[in-house]
């Protein structure tokens, strides 16, 4: 008689109970359960610092022992308790309801089905350590779909349908999967093989395009962390890698996972057959191959080098830590660095996509108001909860945590034989690629510097002082000059200018303020009030203002605020600043932008 294949003692079943209400139906088994065994559904997903309730889209759960219903206590808003006995099988059934679009959580119409773990695998308490297998079953799935993830295969179909083995929970929540009628393609870098899926490519999509640039990201980076494979034994953690590409109408976005990466663009940044391959700052392809760049990267930086509070992720609540300023600053840093070096722009490009991060930074009361570790720590409650405000009370520990990157690596290559490519290379032997501290990255530092960091990594992370970016980047060879703002830049405005202006906030300080904007104002006219006869003219957009009144120094705004009109005396400031960069000596520029020998 044959045997029987023995199940994994937690086995999830997930199917497609009704993709026009947007409905997953999920059957877990539970070999050996605990007496009122304990499960719950995570509240957040790891690489995005919220909590976003996953199970307030659980529905209909359902126990069954024996054959007999088995009654459900529900614990809290995440967690339930099943009132089964011990060491007897057990089987849950539910459905979550999915249409999130985002990488973070759940999908499903009939074009397209996505999902993370997180969304939808409920966490078995004390069997979290075993192994967890994922069955993906063909039926009910619409005509021409596939299945990709990076979860490792047991049994698969050509289609990719069938089960998967996740060597426990954590595992399984961070592999999402795709499904759908998606465009694939492979590629080898660094010895290691990458699949790329996506999904919503029109006709005119250059797969072999994406694939190549892709290719060579990855090349890059690996080279980064290990050297060439050829010449070193320090090979990549991970054997394979997955790229999940989602091309929508209007998008941005990507999550970081141990194997994979799950990615959206629009649609119109995609490379197309017959198109030039020339790239510039504010090309859309280049906006996405950054984004790929920061993903990966994040494969190192993040899923294995990451906060020692991270070492074990607690599903149920926020974790905190002061260190996402380096895990995504410095990630963010060298996205972009690492196209370049991967010849994927030119040192042109690359120095204004950092002039932009610069000007995102200085535009941003709030860097005066927050240091960059407390935005760190405050991510749950701050940075993934903007409002009109925000500008003004934090700052962004991706933009200046990717300038703090770059002043210790222009500090180090300037004042010592390193740099902090050797720095995080250097950081990832420490650690065995695993948890660390701050401690860790001051050790480090002055280790390869030879001197103490510990004064400038405390004004530069833990004050509000601001950064030497421009001595330390003239000293590179990077000329550093000022020009005048946009409108919207020198009033201290951010606004939307869709069928008229309105103000989405004011900045601190700025003229718009002192003259008494709000956010929510409808910005109906203007009117000059001084060496000129008073005329009003309606605004549309922000760049008439020139038109309508010159270099009139002052002027009347009318505005509509709750049904009210008010008029706001505005006064212009006398210079509001804008950075540009550029090459000024091309070889200091190249011993750091090609990290050539200095």
């Amino acid at each position: 008689m044959a045997r029987q294949p023995v199940l994994p003692p937690l086995a999830y079943q997930v199917s497609l109970r009704d993709c026009h209400a947007h409905l997953f139906a999920v059957h877990l088994r539970i070999a050996h359960p605990a007496e009122n065994q304990i499960v719950s559904l995570p509240v957040w997903i790891p690489g995005s610092y919220l909590v976003r309730e996953f199970a307030k889209h659980l529905q209909h759960l359902q126990a069954r022992q024996a054959g007999a219903s088995v009654a459900i206590e529900q614990q809290d808003k995440c967690s339930w308790r099943i009132r089964c006995a011990a060491d007897q099988p057990l089987e849950l059934e539910y459905e979550v309801y999915a249409f999130d679009s985002s990488v973070r959580t759940a999908w499903l119409d009939s074009q397209r089905g996505f999902f993370n773990g997180t969304s939808l695998c409920l966490r078995v308490h004390g069997q979290e350590d075993l192994p967890h297998r994922l069955m993906l079953p063909k039926e009910g799935a619409p005509a021409g779909w596939q299945v990709a993830t990076a979860l490792p295969a047991q049994k698969i179909n050509a289609q990719g349908f069938g089960s998967y083995l996740a060597a426990n929970y954590d595992e399984l929540v961070d592999s999402p999967v795709e499904m759908g009628s998606f465009w694939r393609g492979s590629f080898t870098a660094g010895g290691i093989e990458h699949q790329f899926v996506v999904a919503g490519a029109p006709a005119s999509f250059d797969g072999a395009r994406l694939l190549a640039d892709t290719q060579a990201i990855c090349e890059a980076e690996i080279n980064f962390w290990h050297g060439k494979p050829a010449r070193s034994p320090n090979r990549p953690a991970h054997e394979h890698y997955l790229f999940m590409l989602n091309a929508v109408d209007n998008g941005y976005g990507g999550l970081e996972h141990r194997h994979s990466t799950a990615l959206i663009c629009k649609r119109a940044d995609l490379p197309r057959l017959g198109q030039s391959p020339t790239r510039g700052p504010a090309d859309g392809y280049t906006t996405l191959l950054g984004l790929i760049s920061h993903e990966y990267f994040h494969t190192w930086n993040v899923k294995r080098l990451r906060p020692a509070e991270f070492a074990r992720y607690d599903y149920n609540q926020e974790n905190y830590t002061e260190l996402l300023w380096f895990f995504e600053g410095f990630t963010s840093y060298y996205d972009d660095l690492l196209l370049r070096r991967a010849g994927l722009i030119d040192d042109a490009a690359y120095l204004s996509l950092l002039g932009k991060t610069i000007n995102q930074v200085l535009q941003t009361p709030g860097r005066q108001v927050q240091t960059v570790a407390q935005a760190s720590f405050d991510a749950w409650v701050k940075y993934y909860r903007q409002d009109e405000n925000s500008s003004n009370a934090t700052v962004s520990y991706y933009t200046k945590g990717s300038l703090v990157a770059l002043c210790l690596d222009l500090h180090l290559r300037q004042n010592s034989a390193s740099s902090l490519d050797a720095v995080m290379r250097a950081l990832w032997q420490r650690t065995r690629g695993g948890p660390m501290t701050e401690n860790d990255l001051l050790a480090v530092l002055a280790d390869l510097s030879g001197q103490p960091m510990q004064n400038l990594l405390t004004q530069w992370v833990h004050s509000t002082t601001e950064l030497p970016l421009q001595p330390l980047l003239t000293q590179q060879g990077v000329a550093y000059t000022e020009e005048s703002a946009a409108l919207a830049d020198q009033l201290g405005l951010r606004v939307t200018e869709t069928g008229g202006v309105r103000v989405k906030s004011v900045l601190r300080g700025s003229a718009a303020e002192q003259a008494g904007f709000a956010a929510g104002d409808e910005w109906l006219g203007v009117a000059a009030t001084a060496n000129q006869p008073v005329t009003g003219w309606r605004l549309n957009k922000l760049d008439e203002l020139p038109l309508y009144l010159g270099t009139a120094a002052t002027f009347d705004a009318l505005v509509a605020r709750d049904q009210r009109l008010l008029t706001l005396h505005v006064t212009r400031p006398a210079s509001v600043n804008t950075v540009q960069l550029a090459v000024s000596d091309a070889k200091r520029v190249s011993q750091w932008l090609g990290n050539t020998p200095g």
